[in-house]
């Protein structure tokens, strides 16, 4: 238990370091060139979700520009994501599975996503309003392994990272294209969707009855 306890408090410290100095961070985003650096304090930002990520990027895009301010935001998002994989994994798994299965709709939900944990995470992953700390804490709180949780989140994070990268790149330079960049990504997340409804249909069959419920 003081395990535990010491890990939050260390969290919600280094959390409220980033909540006083968020705007200097973003300002000094804006001025370095620095890249290693850069990838290294946006890591910490998405890892401690003061300042909304989405906010991060667009600063990180306008200032290097929508593929190399991308490429950094991807980076920073996907090692935030396993670090807090890994933090919750080795440091509250055994109190979340109690959790998990302590209800028994909650637990045959979590049998569902163990199974299908790839395709869940991944097209979780592809909607951006989904919060990442919630699939991360999931993910990390059930039996999913880490190559799958990895690899899906990884491949998942490229299109919102480089959506983020491209509006504030916009922002700053042809703000007329936002509108566009949002409506392809609207529309990409509609088939998107529709591809995962499908495949949730077509997965029933082969379910027990009892899994389903």
């Amino acid at each position: 238990m003081v395990k535990k306890l010491g890990l939050a408090v260390l969290y919600l410290g280094i959390a409220y370091l980033i909540y006083i100095y968020g705007e200097v961070i973003l300002a000094w985003f804006q001025h370095s060139t620095n890249i290693a650096l850069i990838m290294l304090i946006a890591t910490i930002m998405a890892l401690f979700p003061v300042i909304p990520y989405p906010i991060v990027g667009g600063v990180i895009g306008a200032a290097f520009g929508p593929v190399l301010g991308g490429v950094v935001t991807w980076i920073g998002s996907v090692s935030a994501s396993i670090l807090m994989f890994l933090f919750i994994r080795y440091g509250y798994q055994e109190w979340g599975e109690r959790v998990l299965h302590r209800h028994n709709s909650l637990g045959k939900i979590t049998v569902l996503f163990e199974k299908n944990a790839f395709v869940t995470i991944l097209f979780t992953r592809l909607i951006p309003f989904i919060p990442s700390i919630i699939v991360n804490a999931y993910s990390a709180l059930s039996r999913v392994s880490f190559a799958a949780y990895a690899t899906a989140s990884s491949l998942g994070k490229i299109p919102s990272m480089l959506l983020f990268a491209w509006i504030g790149d916009s922002l700053m330079t042809e703000p007329e294209n936002i509108v566009v960049t949002i409506a392809v990504y609207s529309i990409f997340l509609a088939v998107t969707l529709s591809v995962h409804q499908r495949w949730r249909k077509n997965r029933a069959p082969e379910m027990p009855d009892q899994e389903m419920t």
